[in-house]
């Protein structure tokens, strides 16, 4: 599976964004989509996580610090998972990546993703 994340910029505080992940190259279905970000100097983090199309309806799965104003989606039909960002904090400014966990287990654990996207960087200024 090939990622590839966009959707970036910068943004002020308290604005919203919505970032896309594109796959291809594999059975994007049948995927865990998580959304992970970076910061300056800091480890790579959960950020959200949506479930495979095998559950119905789909399970959505939040970092604390983003619970309310963050949601994942996807679409199947387009092989693509978008994460919208509301109430933007600059606390959120980081690298953003996609990944896709084909285990089914391990929402927010790094390690159970076996692919990932370059990256969008966001920055939100205050």
């Amino acid at each position: 599976v090939q990622l590839q994340a966009f959707g970036g910029g910068l943004v002020q505080a308290g604005g919203c964004l919505r970032v896309s992940c594109a796959a291809s190259g594999g059975t994007f279905s049948t995927n865990i989509m998580g959304w992970f970000r970076q910061a300056a100097g800091k480890e790579r983090e959960f950020v959200a996580a949506i479930s495979w199309s095998g559950g119905t309806p789909y399970y959505a799965y939040y970092a604390d610090s983003v619970k309310g104003r963050f949601t994942i989606s996807r679409d199947n039909a387009k092989s693509t998972v978008y994460l919208q960002m509301n109430s933007l904090k600059s606390e959120d400014t980081a690298v953003y990546y996609c990944a896709a966990n084909p285990r089914g287990k391990g929402l927010s654990y790094r390690t159970e993703y076996d692919y990932w996207g370059q990256g969008t960087e966001l920055t939100v200024s205050s």
